[in-house]
Order: structure tokens, then C-alpha cells, then sequence
């Protein structure tokens, strides 16, 4: 090992000491606080679309509502402050210590811990948006960003890439669930009430983010197959194309009633986890 590996390694080591600190901590849990919130609020949403109501299921959807109260700025504020850190620990999770995994294990952690990165940072935006009076439609972003790389050098390839990597992360939560791996994440329950309760949660809830993000992807790969990226809508479009079929509604149940799940699964998780 020449003087620059060494270099190189002790400050990653140095990086992720100071990763470890108290104060990443607590504001990554409260991170996972918000974004639960938000998978509450969501599925309460795909419920009402279920039932022929209007809204947007959706972080923009869920973010609008947590905004309509009276305390709504200084919500956004703090909900962006735990997007950062819940992001910036997700990063460090993909790169920092996924270091120590095998290699195999290593480029399966990159890939999901840094897409959880990107998407709790991307949340974390959304609010701050709202905090300055800025209002979103993340199924006009997504449109837009989809219009945006078919159009770049990279074109439909880059579009069918993004969409079967988001389905590969829909598949890990599937996998995920049934597999019940979340349990590495907390502290154990074991032979108790509340351990098979939280069980019986995180297994559902789990497969229903994952079903969700599969839909999602798969809208992405079917946009850039016909070269209509604007069929990209995100979330919020997945659920209601699915709302539209014939046993539509009763599945669109059940994925709402998942996403609560995980939602109630997340606050425990911000709670008990490991970090």
C-alpha cells in the first residue's frame, strides 16, 4: 500500500468517525420521523383516490397538506433540517461504511443507500420550496426531468436505466419485506406482542413501498419504449393509471393501507433503530 492509499483511508476514516456523531444522529432519526409522516399522509391520500376523491398522492401532495396549518413554515424548516441529515447519513451508509462489505454487498448498498440519498434530498427540496412559498408538482417534475434526459446525448437508454434502477429498489423492499432484513435495523422484540406487531409491519409495509416504486419504474421504462416521457408521472401517476383498471381500486387499497403500514413501521424505526 503506497503513502497516498494510506492517506486516502485515513480520511476516510476520518469521515466516518465524524459521521458517527450524536448530532447526525438525532437529526437522522427525526429525518426518519418526517418521512414516515409523510408515508401516512400519502397513503391517506391513495385512500381517498381509491374512493373517487381528488389529491395528490404524492411527497408534493403529502408536503401541501403538513403545510396548511398554522405552523406550516416553521414545519417546513424543520422537516427539510431532517431530509439534509437523513440524506447526508444515507450517503455516508453508501459510501463511508459500505466500504467494510464485501464487494458484492458493497455495490448493493451503493446502489439502494444512494438512491434513498437522492430521495430524501430531493424531499428535503420540496420542503424547503414550500418554506419560501414556492409551490411543486413532483408529477410535473418528473415529466419534466424524463423530457429532460431523453433529450439529452444519453437519450432513451438513460431514461430505460433510471426506470429499471428504481424497479431494482422497488424489488429490494419487496425482498426486503418478505425476507423480514429490516430487523437487522432494530433493536429486538423478540417473542413479544410488540415484536410481531412491528414484524407484521415492517413485512407489509415494506412490500407495499416496494410495489409502489416497482409501478413507478416501470412507468419510466414504458415512457422511454414509446419515447413519451411525459407518461413519466411519478408516484401520484402510477396510482391513479392503476386506480383506472378494473380491480384498480380495491389494489390501490392495499397498497395505501402498506404505505401507512411502513409509515407507522418508519416512526418506530426512527425510535428504535439502529444507526
Amino acid at each position: 500500500m503506497t503513502d497516498e492509499d494510506t492517506a486516502v483511508g485515513e480520511a476516510a476514516d476520518a469521515a466516518e468517525a465524524a459521521s458517527n456523531t450524536k448530532a447526525l444522529d438525532v437529526v437522522a432519526r427525526s429525518g426518519f420521523a418526517v418521512m414516515a409522516l409523510l408515508h401516512i399522509v400519502i397513503g391517506a391520500i391513495a385512500i381517498a383516490l381509491a374512493l373517487g376523491k381528488p389529491g395528490q398522492a404524492e411527497p408534493t401532495g403529502a408536503i401541501e397538506q403538513l403545510a396548511a396549518n398554522p405552523w406550516g413554515p416553521a414545519v417546513m424548516w424543520a422537516c427539510l433540517v431532517g431530509c439534509a441529515g437523513l440524506s447526508l447519513w444515507q450517503l455516508s451508509e453508501a459510501t463511508l461504511r459500505a466500504r467494510h462489505l464485501p464487494a458484492g454487498e458493497r455495490l448493493g448498498k451503493l446502489v439502494s443507500s444512494g438512491f434513498l440519498a437522492v430521495a430524501y434530498g430531493s424531499v428535503g427540496l420540496s420542503f424547503a420550496g414550500f418554506a419560501v412559498g414556492l409551490r411543486g408538482d413532483s408529477g410535473n417534475s418528473t415529466k419534466d426531468f424524463s423530457t429532460a434526459l431523453v433529450r439529452s446525448p444519453l437519450g432513451v437508454p438513460a431514461l430505460v436505466a433510471l426506470g429499471l434502477t428504481v424497479i431494482g429498489v422497488g424489488i429490494y423492499f419487496i425482498v426486503k419485506g418478505v425476507r423480514k432484513q429490516f430487523k437487522e435495523e432494530l433493536h429486538h422484540f423478540e417473542g413479544t406482542r410488540r415484536g410481531r406487531v412491528i414484524s407484521g409491519l415492517g413485512v407489509v409495509g415494506h412490500a407495499a413501498k416496494g410495489v409502489a416504486l416497482t409501478l413507478v419504474g416501470l412507468l419510466f421504462v414504458v415512457a422511454a419504449v414509446r419515447n413519451e416521457p411525459g407518461q413519466s408521472t411519478g408516484l401520484d401517476g402510477s396510482l391513479k393509471a392503476l386506480r383506472d383498471h378494473p380491480a384498480g381500486p380495491y389494489l390501490l387499497m392495499a397498497i395505501a393501507a402498506g404505505l401507512i403500514s411502513y409509515g407507522v413501521f418508519a416512526l418506530i424505526r426512527a425510535r428504535f433503530g439502529r444507526m
